[in-house]
């Protein structure tokens, strides 16, 4: 099986809003908060699902990238 590539456009669908999951992408990765308590409703900390947030993660996050080894990888990001 083919591993998904998402755009800018098809990552944005994936906000957590009206059922949908939430995605963020980091680094060209695309992961799965959908089941993270803090990204209830897409958003934690300000920061909107459905979006890159590479800089974000390593210039304001106090976790960084360790939280990301515990979330479902669900394709590759692609500008």
């Amino acid at each position: 099986m083919s591993e998904k590539i998402f755009s800018k456009s098809e990552l944005a669908k994936f906000d957590g809003q009206q059922g949908q999951p939430a995605y963020v992408a980091i680094d060209g990765v695309v992961y799965d908060v959908s089941g993270v308590e803090a990204w209830a409703g897409g958003k934690h900390h300000g920061n909107l699902a459905g979006q890159e947030l590479t800089s974000v993660i390593d210039g304001q996050s106090p976790h960084g990238r360790k939280v990301l080894a515990k979330l479902p990888v669900v394709g590759k990001y692609e500008a």
